[in-house]
Protein backbone atom coordinates (compact mmCIF):
# COMPACT_ATOMS: atom_id res chain seq x y z
CA UNK A 1 0.00 0.00 0.00
CA UNK A 2 3.09 2.29 0.68
CA UNK A 3 3.81 1.55 -2.82
CA UNK A 4 0.25 3.03 -4.11
CA UNK A 5 0.46 5.86 -1.56
CA UNK A 6 3.72 7.04 -2.81
CA UNK A 7 2.59 6.90 -6.58
CA UNK A 8 -0.17 9.51 -5.94
CA UNK A 9 2.93 12.13 -5.04
CA UNK A 10 4.12 11.72 -8.87
CA UNK A 11 2.21 13.67 -11.76
CA UNK A 12 2.98 11.93 -13.93
CA UNK A 13 1.92 8.62 -12.45
CA UNK A 14 -1.03 10.04 -10.80
CA UNK A 15 -2.66 11.14 -14.52
CA UNK A 16 -1.80 7.78 -16.14
CA UNK A 17 -3.44 6.05 -13.41
CA UNK A 18 -6.56 8.19 -13.37
CA UNK A 19 -6.33 8.44 -17.37
CA UNK A 20 -6.99 4.14 -17.12
CA UNK A 21 -9.20 4.58 -14.26
CA UNK A 22 -11.97 7.02 -16.26
CA UNK A 23 -11.31 4.91 -20.07
CA UNK A 24 -12.64 1.92 -17.73
CA UNK A 25 -15.64 3.57 -16.07
CA UNK A 26 -15.91 4.79 -19.80
CA UNK A 27 -16.27 1.23 -21.06
CA UNK A 28 -18.80 -0.14 -17.63
CA UNK A 29 -21.04 2.61 -18.95
CA UNK A 30 -21.37 1.32 -22.55
CA UNK A 31 -21.60 -2.60 -21.42
CA UNK A 32 -25.02 -1.22 -20.05
CA UNK A 33 -26.22 0.78 -23.34
CA UNK A 34 -28.61 -1.94 -24.92
CA UNK A 35 -28.83 -2.55 -28.53
CA UNK A 36 -32.02 -1.53 -30.23
CA UNK A 37 -34.66 -4.01 -31.15
CA UNK A 38 -33.86 -6.75 -28.00
CA UNK A 39 -36.03 -8.18 -25.90
CA UNK A 40 -34.37 -8.22 -22.61
CA UNK A 41 -35.63 -10.45 -20.29
CA UNK A 42 -36.25 -13.13 -23.13
CA UNK A 43 -32.18 -12.44 -23.84
CA UNK A 44 -31.54 -13.04 -20.49
CA UNK A 45 -33.29 -15.85 -19.51
CA UNK A 46 -31.60 -17.66 -22.63
CA UNK A 47 -28.09 -17.06 -21.23
CA UNK A 48 -29.08 -18.17 -17.72
CA UNK A 49 -30.44 -21.23 -19.45
CA UNK A 50 -27.22 -21.88 -21.84
CA UNK A 51 -24.04 -20.35 -18.84
CA UNK A 52 -22.43 -23.47 -19.20
CA UNK A 53 -21.86 -23.14 -23.29
CA UNK A 54 -19.72 -20.59 -25.64
CA UNK A 55 -22.38 -18.50 -25.13
CA UNK A 56 -21.35 -18.47 -21.53
CA UNK A 57 -17.73 -17.85 -21.89
CA UNK A 58 -18.01 -15.30 -24.19
CA UNK A 59 -20.76 -13.19 -21.77
CA UNK A 60 -17.85 -13.72 -19.11
CA UNK A 61 -14.87 -12.68 -21.08
CA UNK A 62 -17.33 -9.19 -22.59
CA UNK A 63 -18.35 -8.72 -18.97
CA UNK A 64 -22.01 -9.30 -18.99
CA UNK A 65 -22.52 -7.37 -22.11
CA UNK A 66 -23.03 -10.59 -24.25
CA UNK A 67 -26.48 -11.37 -21.47
CA UNK A 68 -27.60 -7.62 -22.03
CA UNK A 69 -26.73 -7.13 -25.59
CA UNK A 70 -25.28 -3.96 -25.11
CA UNK A 71 -23.22 -2.32 -27.82
CA UNK A 72 -20.04 -3.95 -26.37
CA UNK A 73 -21.85 -7.27 -27.27
CA UNK A 74 -18.77 -8.57 -29.22
CA UNK A 75 -16.26 -7.47 -26.44
CA UNK A 76 -12.52 -7.48 -26.84
CA UNK A 77 -12.34 -10.97 -28.50
CA UNK A 78 -12.56 -10.48 -32.30
CA UNK A 79 -9.59 -8.03 -31.78
CA UNK A 80 -7.56 -11.17 -29.67
CA UNK A 81 -8.52 -13.54 -32.48
CA UNK A 82 -7.51 -11.15 -35.37
CA UNK A 83 -3.92 -10.54 -33.54
CA UNK A 84 -3.62 -14.50 -33.02
CA UNK A 85 -4.39 -14.83 -36.89
CA UNK A 86 -1.72 -12.26 -37.85
CA UNK A 87 1.18 -13.77 -35.47
CA UNK A 88 0.24 -17.14 -36.56
CA UNK A 89 0.51 -15.80 -40.41
CA UNK A 90 3.61 -13.74 -39.61
CA UNK A 91 4.95 -17.48 -39.66
CA UNK A 92 3.79 -18.39 -42.73
CA UNK A 93 4.06 -14.77 -44.78
CA UNK A 94 7.63 -13.80 -45.23
CA UNK A 95 6.45 -10.33 -45.95
CA UNK A 96 4.44 -9.99 -42.43
CA UNK A 97 7.73 -11.90 -41.27
CA UNK A 98 10.22 -9.00 -42.82
CA UNK A 99 8.05 -6.52 -41.25
CA UNK A 100 8.13 -7.74 -37.89
CA UNK A 101 12.03 -7.37 -38.20
CA UNK A 102 11.58 -3.83 -39.11
CA UNK A 103 11.31 -2.54 -35.61
CA UNK A 104 8.92 0.08 -34.82
CA UNK A 105 7.61 1.19 -38.00
CA UNK A 106 7.01 -2.71 -38.48
CA UNK A 107 5.23 -2.96 -36.03
CA UNK A 108 2.65 0.16 -36.58
CA UNK A 109 1.94 -1.80 -39.67
CA UNK A 110 1.51 -4.57 -38.54
CA UNK A 111 -1.32 -3.41 -35.75
CA UNK A 112 -2.94 -1.46 -39.12
CA UNK A 113 -3.28 -5.07 -40.21
CA UNK A 114 -4.39 -6.40 -37.00
CA UNK A 115 -6.78 -3.22 -36.91
CA UNK A 116 -8.46 -3.91 -40.26
CA UNK A 117 -8.82 -7.57 -39.64
CA UNK A 118 -10.58 -6.74 -36.01
CA UNK A 119 -13.31 -4.86 -37.89
CA UNK A 120 -14.12 -7.66 -40.89
CA UNK A 121 -13.74 -9.98 -38.28
CA UNK A 122 -16.53 -7.68 -36.45
CA UNK A 123 -18.51 -7.58 -39.50
CA UNK A 124 -18.82 -11.30 -39.81
CA UNK A 125 -20.09 -11.88 -36.16
CA UNK A 126 -22.21 -9.07 -35.78
CA UNK A 127 -24.28 -10.76 -38.87
CA UNK A 128 -24.10 -14.55 -37.72
CA UNK A 129 -25.42 -13.20 -34.57
CA UNK A 130 -27.97 -10.83 -36.15
CA UNK A 131 -29.05 -13.47 -37.70
CA UNK A 132 -28.83 -15.99 -35.46
CA UNK A 133 -30.83 -14.22 -32.72
CA UNK A 134 -34.07 -13.72 -35.43
CA UNK A 135 -34.57 -17.17 -34.76
CA UNK A 136 -33.96 -17.69 -31.58
CA UNK A 137 -36.81 -17.97 -28.59
CA UNK A 138 -36.31 -17.34 -24.90
CA UNK A 139 -37.04 -20.50 -22.34
CA UNK A 140 -41.12 -18.91 -22.21
CA UNK A 141 -41.14 -19.37 -26.18
CA UNK A 142 -41.07 -14.88 -26.09
CA UNK A 143 -38.70 -14.10 -29.64
CA UNK A 144 -35.46 -12.24 -28.51
CA UNK A 145 -35.89 -9.44 -31.69
CA UNK A 146 -38.89 -7.42 -31.55
CA UNK A 147 -38.80 -6.39 -35.36
CA UNK A 148 -36.42 -9.02 -37.34
CA UNK A 149 -35.81 -8.29 -41.15
CA UNK A 150 -32.87 -6.77 -43.18
CA UNK A 151 -33.39 -3.34 -41.08
CA UNK A 152 -32.27 -5.49 -37.50
CA UNK A 153 -29.70 -6.94 -39.39
CA UNK A 154 -28.00 -3.93 -40.59
CA UNK A 155 -28.47 -2.16 -37.47
CA UNK A 156 -26.48 -4.92 -35.54
CA UNK A 157 -24.16 -5.19 -37.41
CA UNK A 158 -23.16 -1.82 -38.21
CA UNK A 159 -23.79 -1.25 -33.87
CA UNK A 160 -21.68 -4.12 -32.98
CA UNK A 161 -18.44 -3.61 -35.05
CA UNK A 162 -18.62 0.00 -34.18
CA UNK A 163 -18.91 -1.04 -30.23
CA UNK A 164 -15.91 -3.52 -31.05
CA UNK A 165 -13.61 -0.81 -32.75
CA UNK A 166 -14.28 2.10 -30.06
CA UNK A 167 -13.23 -1.01 -27.06
CA UNK A 168 -10.35 -1.10 -29.27
CA UNK A 169 -9.61 2.53 -29.53
CA UNK A 170 -10.25 2.58 -25.65
CA UNK A 171 -7.37 -0.30 -25.15
CA UNK A 172 -4.74 1.74 -27.45
CA UNK A 173 -5.26 4.66 -25.65
CA UNK A 174 -4.90 3.02 -22.34
CA UNK A 175 -1.66 1.51 -23.18
CA UNK A 176 -0.40 4.32 -24.67
CA UNK A 177 -1.64 7.32 -22.15
CA UNK A 178 -2.85 5.36 -18.92
CA UNK A 179 -1.20 2.54 -17.43
CA UNK A 180 -0.30 -1.31 -18.18
CA UNK A 181 -1.63 -3.41 -21.38
CA UNK A 182 -5.16 -1.49 -22.30
CA UNK A 183 -6.56 -4.64 -24.06
CA UNK A 184 -5.55 -6.77 -20.72
CA UNK A 185 -7.56 -4.07 -18.42
CA UNK A 186 -10.47 -4.15 -20.60
CA UNK A 187 -11.14 -8.11 -20.08
CA UNK A 188 -9.46 -7.70 -16.67
CA UNK A 189 -12.96 -5.18 -15.73
CA UNK A 190 -15.38 -7.32 -17.48
CA UNK A 191 -14.12 -10.99 -15.62
CA UNK A 192 -13.74 -8.81 -12.02
CA UNK A 193 -17.18 -6.91 -12.64
CA UNK A 194 -18.75 -10.11 -12.78
CA UNK A 195 -17.38 -11.10 -9.51
CA UNK A 196 -19.97 -9.24 -7.38
CA UNK A 197 -22.70 -11.40 -8.36
CA UNK A 198 -20.79 -14.20 -7.71
CA UNK A 199 -20.30 -13.43 -3.74
CA UNK A 200 -23.74 -12.44 -3.38
CA UNK A 201 -24.30 -15.71 -4.71
CA UNK A 202 -22.78 -17.57 -2.51
CA UNK A 203 -23.72 -15.52 1.03
CA UNK A 204 -26.93 -16.32 -0.66
CA UNK A 205 -26.00 -20.47 -0.97
CA UNK A 206 -24.78 -20.02 2.52
CA UNK A 207 -27.88 -18.28 3.73
CA UNK A 208 -30.12 -21.42 2.43
CA UNK A 209 -27.52 -23.71 4.11
CA UNK A 210 -26.45 -25.11 1.03
CA UNK A 211 -23.06 -24.56 2.09
CA UNK A 212 -21.86 -25.02 5.56
CA UNK A 213 -20.51 -21.80 7.62
CA UNK A 214 -17.47 -23.77 8.48
CA UNK A 215 -16.54 -24.49 5.22
CA UNK A 216 -16.50 -21.25 3.84
CA UNK A 217 -12.59 -20.17 5.68
CA UNK A 218 -11.18 -23.17 3.98
CA UNK A 219 -12.87 -22.19 0.55
CA UNK A 220 -11.09 -18.54 0.91
CA UNK A 221 -8.09 -20.02 1.98
CA UNK A 222 -8.14 -22.28 -1.10
CA UNK A 223 -8.71 -19.50 -3.44
CA UNK A 224 -6.04 -17.90 -1.87
CA UNK A 225 -3.69 -21.11 -2.34
CA UNK A 226 -4.59 -21.07 -5.94
CA UNK A 227 -3.53 -17.07 -6.40
CA UNK A 228 -0.50 -18.00 -4.99
CA UNK A 229 0.61 -20.64 -7.25
CA UNK A 230 -0.32 -18.60 -10.54
CA UNK A 231 1.89 -15.45 -9.25
CA UNK A 232 4.85 -18.27 -8.51
CA UNK A 233 4.47 -19.76 -11.84
CA UNK A 234 3.76 -16.63 -13.67
CA UNK A 235 7.09 -14.99 -12.40
CA UNK A 236 9.11 -18.09 -12.31
CA UNK A 237 11.67 -18.39 -15.00
CA UNK A 238 14.94 -20.32 -16.19
CA UNK A 239 17.72 -18.40 -16.00
CA UNK A 240 20.43 -19.44 -19.22
CA UNK A 241 24.04 -17.74 -18.51
CA UNK A 242 25.44 -15.90 -21.57
CA UNK A 243 28.86 -14.76 -21.81
CA UNK A 244 30.05 -12.28 -24.24
CA UNK A 245 33.42 -12.73 -25.74
CA UNK A 246 35.91 -9.67 -25.23
CA UNK A 247 36.39 -7.59 -28.69
CA UNK A 248 39.06 -4.80 -28.89
CA UNK A 249 37.76 -1.80 -31.01
CA UNK A 250 41.24 0.55 -31.59
CA UNK A 251 41.89 1.44 -27.49
CA UNK A 252 38.94 0.31 -26.14
CA UNK A 253 38.08 -3.19 -24.82
CA UNK A 254 34.24 -4.24 -25.43
CA UNK A 255 32.43 -7.14 -23.95
CA UNK A 256 33.10 -9.49 -21.66
CA UNK A 257 30.44 -9.50 -19.46
CA UNK A 258 27.74 -12.05 -17.94
CA UNK A 259 24.59 -11.67 -18.50
CA UNK A 260 21.30 -14.69 -18.57
CA UNK A 261 18.72 -15.47 -20.95
CA UNK A 262 15.37 -15.25 -18.67
CA UNK A 263 13.36 -18.21 -20.17
CA UNK A 264 9.18 -18.25 -18.38
CA UNK A 265 7.86 -21.68 -17.11
CA UNK A 266 4.78 -20.43 -19.21
CA UNK A 267 5.80 -18.76 -21.92
CA UNK A 268 2.36 -18.88 -24.42
CA UNK A 269 0.70 -17.01 -21.29
CA UNK A 270 -3.44 -17.89 -21.26
CA UNK A 271 -3.55 -18.43 -24.86
CA UNK A 272 -3.85 -22.20 -24.56
CA UNK A 273 -6.91 -22.36 -21.90
CA UNK A 274 -8.46 -19.77 -23.96
CA UNK A 275 -8.44 -21.72 -27.38
CA UNK A 276 -9.16 -25.15 -25.37
CA UNK A 277 -12.11 -23.97 -23.80
CA UNK A 278 -13.57 -22.79 -26.90
CA UNK A 279 -13.38 -25.62 -28.47
CA UNK A 280 -14.31 -27.61 -25.45
CA UNK A 281 -17.58 -25.45 -25.39
CA UNK A 282 -18.69 -26.52 -28.96
CA UNK A 283 -20.18 -29.57 -28.39
CA UNK A 284 -23.02 -27.88 -25.46
CA UNK A 285 -23.60 -25.27 -27.47
CA UNK A 286 -24.38 -27.35 -30.40
CA UNK A 287 -26.34 -29.69 -28.31
CA UNK A 288 -28.62 -26.80 -27.10
CA UNK A 289 -29.56 -25.67 -30.44
CA UNK A 290 -29.64 -29.47 -32.55
CA UNK A 291 -31.87 -31.45 -30.60
CA UNK A 292 -30.88 -35.09 -32.46
CA UNK A 293 -30.63 -38.39 -30.18
CA UNK A 294 -27.01 -38.78 -30.84
CA UNK A 295 -25.94 -35.39 -31.54
CA UNK A 296 -27.36 -34.92 -27.20
CA UNK A 297 -25.29 -37.92 -26.09
CA UNK A 298 -22.30 -36.07 -27.61
CA UNK A 299 -23.37 -33.35 -25.97
CA UNK A 300 -23.95 -34.53 -22.54
CA UNK A 301 -20.65 -36.82 -22.63
CA UNK A 302 -18.42 -33.75 -23.04
CA UNK A 303 -20.62 -31.63 -21.09
CA UNK A 304 -18.12 -29.81 -18.04
CA UNK A 305 -18.11 -32.56 -15.10
CA UNK A 306 -17.38 -35.78 -16.91
CA UNK A 307 -14.08 -37.77 -17.94
CA UNK A 308 -14.22 -37.37 -21.50
CA UNK A 309 -14.44 -33.36 -21.09
CA UNK A 310 -11.55 -33.23 -18.91
CA UNK A 311 -9.43 -35.91 -20.94
CA UNK A 312 -10.13 -33.62 -23.86
CA UNK A 313 -9.39 -30.33 -22.15
CA UNK A 314 -6.15 -31.10 -20.75
CA UNK A 315 -5.02 -32.79 -23.90
CA UNK A 316 -6.11 -29.50 -25.83
CA UNK A 317 -3.93 -27.47 -23.52
CA UNK A 318 -1.22 -29.50 -23.78
CA UNK A 319 -1.01 -29.16 -27.77
CA UNK A 320 -2.14 -25.27 -27.59
CA UNK A 321 1.41 -24.86 -25.15
CA UNK A 322 3.80 -26.61 -27.17
CA UNK A 323 2.41 -25.12 -30.66
CA UNK A 324 1.68 -21.33 -29.39
CA UNK A 325 5.11 -21.57 -27.22
CA UNK A 326 7.02 -22.79 -30.65
CA UNK A 327 5.41 -19.79 -32.45
CA UNK A 328 6.44 -17.46 -30.41
CA UNK A 329 10.28 -18.52 -29.15
CA UNK A 330 12.39 -19.34 -32.30
CA UNK A 331 15.98 -21.26 -30.63
CA UNK A 332 17.05 -20.93 -34.44
CA UNK A 333 17.03 -17.02 -34.16
CA UNK A 334 18.17 -16.70 -30.57
CA UNK A 335 21.12 -18.64 -31.12
CA UNK A 336 21.73 -16.92 -34.51
CA UNK A 337 21.72 -13.13 -32.40
CA UNK A 338 23.55 -14.53 -30.06
CA UNK A 339 26.42 -15.58 -32.57
CA UNK A 340 26.32 -11.83 -34.07
CA UNK A 341 26.56 -10.32 -30.93
CA UNK A 342 29.68 -12.04 -29.57
CA UNK A 343 27.62 -14.35 -26.83
CA UNK A 344 27.75 -17.97 -26.06
CA UNK A 345 26.27 -20.33 -23.46
CA UNK A 346 29.13 -21.49 -21.34
CA UNK A 347 30.00 -25.39 -22.59
CA UNK A 348 27.89 -25.12 -25.67
CA UNK A 349 29.24 -24.42 -29.36
CA UNK A 350 27.80 -21.42 -31.16
CA UNK A 351 24.98 -21.95 -33.94
CA UNK A 352 23.39 -25.15 -33.85
CA UNK A 353 24.75 -26.79 -30.68
CA UNK A 354 23.30 -24.03 -28.89
CA UNK A 355 19.97 -24.06 -30.81
CA UNK A 356 19.65 -27.62 -30.02
CA UNK A 357 20.37 -26.56 -25.97
CA UNK A 358 17.88 -24.02 -25.71
CA UNK A 359 15.18 -26.26 -27.71
CA UNK A 360 16.03 -29.19 -25.25
CA UNK A 361 15.27 -26.36 -22.07
CA UNK A 362 12.51 -24.81 -23.63
CA UNK A 363 10.75 -28.45 -24.32
CA UNK A 364 11.19 -29.38 -20.32
CA UNK A 365 9.73 -25.90 -19.61
CA UNK A 366 6.92 -26.18 -21.49
CA UNK A 367 5.71 -29.38 -20.02
CA UNK A 368 6.21 -27.84 -16.83
CA UNK A 369 3.88 -25.10 -17.88
CA UNK A 370 1.54 -27.53 -19.51
CA UNK A 371 0.68 -29.10 -16.36
CA UNK A 372 0.98 -26.39 -14.07
CA UNK A 373 -2.26 -24.96 -16.56
CA UNK A 374 -4.07 -27.59 -16.58
CA UNK A 375 -4.29 -27.86 -13.17
CA UNK A 376 -5.15 -24.68 -12.11
CA UNK A 377 -7.57 -24.67 -15.12
CA UNK A 378 -9.59 -28.08 -14.17
CA UNK A 379 -9.53 -27.82 -10.00
CA UNK A 380 -11.80 -25.46 -10.00
CA UNK A 381 -14.13 -26.53 -12.31
CA UNK A 382 -13.93 -30.35 -11.14
CA UNK A 383 -14.85 -28.72 -7.17
CA UNK A 384 -17.60 -26.72 -8.78
CA UNK A 385 -19.42 -29.82 -10.54
CA UNK A 386 -18.32 -32.75 -8.25
CA UNK A 387 -18.65 -30.92 -4.87
CA UNK A 388 -20.66 -27.95 -5.43
CA UNK A 389 -18.56 -25.35 -4.42
CA UNK A 390 -19.23 -22.26 -5.32
CA UNK A 391 -16.03 -20.56 -7.31
CA UNK A 392 -15.54 -16.96 -8.00
CA UNK A 393 -13.87 -17.10 -11.21
CA UNK A 394 -12.94 -20.21 -13.44
CA UNK A 395 -9.40 -21.19 -13.95
CA UNK A 396 -8.78 -19.34 -17.57
CA UNK A 397 -10.84 -15.86 -15.78
CA UNK A 398 -8.43 -16.26 -12.84
CA UNK A 399 -5.01 -16.59 -14.53
CA UNK A 400 -6.34 -13.29 -16.40
CA UNK A 401 -6.92 -11.53 -13.53
CA UNK A 402 -3.79 -12.53 -11.69
CA UNK A 403 -1.59 -12.17 -14.64
CA UNK A 404 -3.01 -8.71 -15.41
CA UNK A 405 -2.67 -7.36 -11.98
CA UNK A 406 1.17 -9.01 -11.79
CA UNK A 407 1.74 -6.95 -15.06
CA UNK A 408 0.11 -3.76 -13.77
CA UNK A 409 1.68 -3.70 -10.64
CA UNK A 410 5.04 -3.99 -12.76
CA UNK A 411 4.58 -1.24 -14.43
CA UNK A 412 3.82 0.93 -11.31
CA UNK A 413 6.78 -0.50 -9.56
CA UNK A 414 9.32 0.43 -12.38
CA UNK A 415 7.44 4.22 -12.95
CA UNK A 416 8.25 4.64 -9.29
CA UNK A 417 11.62 3.22 -9.01
CA UNK A 418 12.40 5.84 -12.26
CA UNK A 419 11.84 8.38 -9.69
CA UNK A 420 13.67 6.98 -7.04
CA UNK A 421 10.93 5.86 -4.88
CA UNK A 422 10.77 2.91 -2.86
CA UNK A 423 7.58 1.33 -4.63
CA UNK A 424 6.66 -1.91 -3.65
CA UNK A 425 10.00 -3.09 -1.99
CA UNK A 426 9.60 -3.54 1.43
CA UNK A 427 13.76 -3.17 1.98
CA UNK A 428 15.28 0.27 1.06
CA UNK A 429 14.16 3.72 2.30
CA UNK A 430 14.70 7.28 0.32
CA UNK A 431 18.01 8.96 1.57
CA UNK A 432 16.40 11.53 3.85
CA UNK A 433 13.28 9.90 4.39
CA UNK A 434 11.86 8.78 8.00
Amino acid sequence: MSGFKSAANIPELRRRVLFTLIMLAVYRMGVQIPTPGINGEALSAFFDQNAGTLFGMFNMFSGGALANFSIFALGIMPYISASIIIQLMTVVIPQLEALKKEGEAGNRKITQYTRYGTVLLSVIQGTFIATGLEGMTGPGGAAIVLDPGIQFKLMTMLTLTSGTAFIMWLGEQMTERGIGNGISLIIFAGIVARGQAAIVNSIQLIQAGEIALFFVPFLVLFMFFIVAVIVFFETAQRRIPIQYAKRVVGRKVYGGQSSHLPLKINISGVIPPIFASSIMMFPATIGSFIQIDWVQRISAAMSPGTFYYYVCYIAMIVFFCFFYTAVQFKPDDVAENLKKNGGFIPGIRPGKKTADFLDKILTRLTVVGAIYLSVVCVLPTLLISQFNIPFFFGGTALLIVVGVGIDTISQIESHLHMRNYEGFMKQGKIKGRR
